[in-house]
């Protein structure tokens, strides 16, 4: 009986889906802009399987203009590619349960990203 119970309990777990933490769901949001035809544009090269979008509602047709005070978040090619790692690190932290270092990572990898057009 306590067998039954015991294969039962296992069978759920593996049947049930990972439960997306919220630190998940900002690192494949980051991907998604780091996947985009603005961050395309930005390295000059296309990413595996095509650009994304992000299917966003608020999503503006063309980037706002940036002014002389947004010189720091201008994205670069390197920017967009070292936020690509990052994020690849956080999806790491994550997967190994450390939420705290997950968001600081995606934290970095947001500001490496720059705004991307």
């Amino acid at each position: 009986m306590i067998i039954r119970f015991a294969v039962a309990a296992l069978a759920l777990a593996v049947a049930t889906p990972a439960l997306a933490t919220p630190c998940s769901d900002e690192v494949d949001t980051l991907q998604r802009r780091l996947d985009s035809a603005g961050a395309a544009a930005v390295t000059g090269s296309t990413p595996p399987g095509g650009t994304t979008s992000s299917n966003s509602p608020k999503a503006l047709d063309t980037p706002p203009g940036l002014t002389k005070s947004d010189a720091a978040v201008k994205p670069t090619a390197s920017g967009v590619e070292e936020a690509k790692k990052l994020v690849a690190q956080a999806r790491q932290q994550d997967k190994a349960g450390d939420a705290q270092g997950c968001r600081d990572t995606i934290l970095k990898a947001k500001e490496k990203a720059g705004a991307l057009p």
